[in-house]
């Protein structure tokens, strides 16, 4: 590994880190109320979980339409990147999910803004775009990051399963152990979704999910909760 291919990885691991000052650790993304809901209660159970919610929307739409963000900057298309903001956005099918992608949007907008690397171009998007997309967004750190888009898509992959993980050790409950295992089982499947995500046409992207929906949409009327989605 050479300087380059080192910094690179420096990049990655610090754009993904949980300590990214962005807030996604207060979201479960309706997980929380599966758990209420006894679908999830035990280990076996968490990886089934989270193993539909990667192989269904993540890979295939969420992945995808990254990938296309990520392309899109690649050739300095900003009205693209609009475009796919806009169409990430209205994807949200719940008031929850929806505030999630416009709240952690504009804290990474915020911390874009404020980074060295962030070119005039970047700068001067980021004034026009209103309302960022989380996704969005992370397509603009590859591109300030100067990450190619396999290591964008691995990244925000696997920053969605840690937190996953992070939400149903502290709400089932599980043991860290078992949060590991977890991890352990379903990191090759993000792998394997992340490449094939790269792929997919166009024509075979899809959000459907609508058992997860509703988990969404039930979890603003839970009597409690740890989490804000």
């Amino acid at each position: 590994m050479n300087a380059t291919d080192a910094l690179k990885l420096a990049q990655t691991l610090r754009f993904g880190s949980p300590a990214l000052p962005i807030g996604l650790y207060s979201y479960s993304q309706g997980t929380e109320t599966a758990i209420d809901d006894n679908l999830v209660r035990n280990a076996e159970t968490a990886r089934a979980w989270l193993h539909d919610v990667l192989h269904g929307p993540l890979r295939q739409f969420e992945l995808p339409l990254l990938a296309d963000a990520v392309d899109a900057l690649a050739q300095d298309d900003f009205a693209a990147l609009s475009r796919i903001n806009e169409r990430f956005l209205a994807s949200r099918e719940t008031r929850e999910a929806r505030a999630e992608a416009e709240q952690l949007g504009y804290s990474m907008a915020q911390l874009l803004r404020a980074l060295p690397e962030t070119t005039p171009a970047v700068q001067a998007w980021l004034e026009r775009e209103k309302p960022l997309s989380s996704l969005a967004a992370h397509a603009l750190l590859a591109h300030v990051a100067a990450l190619d888009c396999t290591a964008i898509l691995t990244m925000y992959a696997a920053s969605w399963l840690e937190n996953q993980v992070s939400v149903l050790v502290k709400t089932v409950p599980l043991g860290q152990t078992a949060g590991q295992q977890i991890l352990s089982a379903l990191l090759p499947e993000l792998v394997q979704a992340v490449m094939a995500a790269r792929d997919l046409p166009a024509g075979n992207r899809s959000a459907f999910a609508p058992g997860l929906v509703l988990m969404q949409m039930r979890h603003e009327h839970l009597y409690t909760r740890l989490f804000r989605s």
